[in-house]
């Protein structure tokens, strides 16, 4: 039996093999690819589609005044005790033929069906304005919608980046420990053939080991960096990922999603803030609305109104159709305040208030918005030359290096000088990363600028 068993684990395990080593298959991550994951799964999203599903409700809600109002209620009721009792009945009617059995005097058993209908027909516009503002509710919306879609856009494309810069800086950082090693090394052989003092293997195996923390700060930054992005892309924490970005590309073109709209924004300024300065303006337009509302609260209003109802008095607990009273009516109903405790003088006040802060509101992104395009664009400038600074000199460096680890290794130099030149060579590696990674963010930005929210 353990044979058996034994050659049945190995055949399961020969056939689960290519399963987990598919399940460990890399994945190529590009930008498009994350911010299309990002979309699907973003909490905000859906929590602003929410919003738009609830401004659609509230117009719903609002347009319903429009219509007829019907509705129905039924009763029965069993009187245990009722002062009529026996007044109407036993005895002598005194020749009256009057058939009191179906009056509701102290009846036992009363049965009462109503249907009631009302249909508005005149509300000094009130119905009308507060349709206009679950309009404005929804423009505004949708306008929330797109501005966060536009930071869920800056958040995934900043955390794609942030690890593409993570990964650089440690890639760096664990070439500059390797060629510290290496340098050690060599130290280190030259001192066993009676070449170098000690002091040089010392001083080369401290310049090693001080590398050594870089590297581990390095690989922490990436590891959080990784794990933001995974968040937001919701991946599994044991999925391999691999970016497809190069920080080091010598034509660093804005990043593809972005491009189309980088232009756009180049091209028309005014598209700067488009989203928040139209939601300031609806906060104005709803304002204004308010007080019309509540203005129109101070004249009447008129319905058409109807009533049917049936009852019923049976002599046992089941209803007796064959004796059921109808009640119809019809009439029109007249509604005005005349003395509300000074509550409509006081909303109307505040319904100003509200108004004026707006407008305060709207003034003010219109003064940031201005300065939020301003800024953004000088960012992009100023990135982009700090990036094109950068070209000249990680070439040199990357020479100066190659000429000191010659001279090192040749004996005409010290170790002093080979430890200069590969810190100016990491320092120049990491400088252009960095500029990379904020050349692009400030492309995306200026790109998102109509639809970002004002800060």
């Amino acid at each position: 039996m353990r044979p058996r068993l034994s050659g049945a684990l190995v055949a399961l395990g020969l056939l689960l093999s290519p399963a987990l080593a598919s399940a460990q298959t890399v994945t190529v991550l590009t930008l498009e690819e994350a911010l299309r994951r990002a979309e699907a799964q973003s909490e905000s999203l859906v929590i602003a589609g929410a919003g738009s599903a609830r401004a659609q409700a509230d117009l719903k809600r609002t347009n319903s005044q429009r219509y007829p109002q019907i509705s129905f209620s039924g009763s029965y009721d069993r009187t245990l005790a009722s002062e009529f009792s026996g007044v109407f009945g036993g005895g002598d009617q005194g020749g009256s033929d009057i058939d009191f059995s179906d009056l509701p005097f102290g009846q036992a058993n009363a049965y009462r069906f109503t249907l009631s209908g009302s249909q508005l027909l005149y509300t000094a516009g009130r119905v009308n304005k507060q349709r206009q503002q679950a309009d404005v509710g929804i423009r505004n919306a949708e306008l929330t919608v797109a501005a966060t879609r536009a930071v869920v856009q800056f958040e995934v494309t900043e955390a794609f980046y942030n690890v593409a810069l993570s990964e650089r800086l440690l890639g760096i950082a664990q070439s500059g420990y390797d060629q510290a090693d290496a340098a050690y090394r060599q130290t280190r052989q030259s001192y066993d053939a009676g070449r170098l003092p000690e002091f040089e293997v010392l001083r080369a195996q401290v310049q090693r080991d001080n590398q050594r923390p870089v590297v581990i700060r390095a690989r922490a930054n990436r590891d959080r960096a990784m794990l933001r992005l995974r968040q937001l892309l919701e991946l599994p924490a044991d999925q391999p990922i691999e970016l497809a970005v190069d920080l080091d590309a010598a034509d660093l073109a804005a990043p593809a999603p972005f491009a189309e709209a980088l232009a756009a924004v180049q091209q028309n300024l005014d598209l700067a803030s488009r989203t928040s300065l139209a939601q300031a303006e609806l906060g104005v337009r709803l304002r204004q609305l308010g007080i019309e509302v509540v203005r129109s609260a101070k004249r009447p209003t008129v319905s058409f109104v109807s009533q049917y109802s049936a009852t019923n008095y049976p002599s046992s607990v089941l209803p007796d159709f064959g004796r059921i009273r109808n009640n119809w009516t019809l009439g029109a109903l007249v509604t005005m305040p005349v003395f509300a405790g000074f509550r409509i003088p006081a909303e109307e006040a505040a319904a100003k208030a509200d108004l004026t802060e707006a407008e305060a509101r709207l003034k003010q992104a219109r003064e940031f918005a201005a300065l939020q395009r301003s800024t953004a664009l000088q960012d992009m400038e100023a990135a982009r030359a700090a990036w094109e600074a950068t070209a000249g000199t990680i070439t040199q460096a990357s020479r100066a290096y190659e000429i000191a680890e010659l001279r090192f290794r040749e004996g005409l130099s010290t170790q002093l000088e080979l430890s200069d030149s590969r810190l100016a060579l990491q320092s120049a590696q990491a400088n252009r990363a960095q500029a990379a990674r904020d050349l692009q963010l400030a492309r995306v930005r200026v790109a998102l600028l109509p639809d970002l929210p004002i800060q």
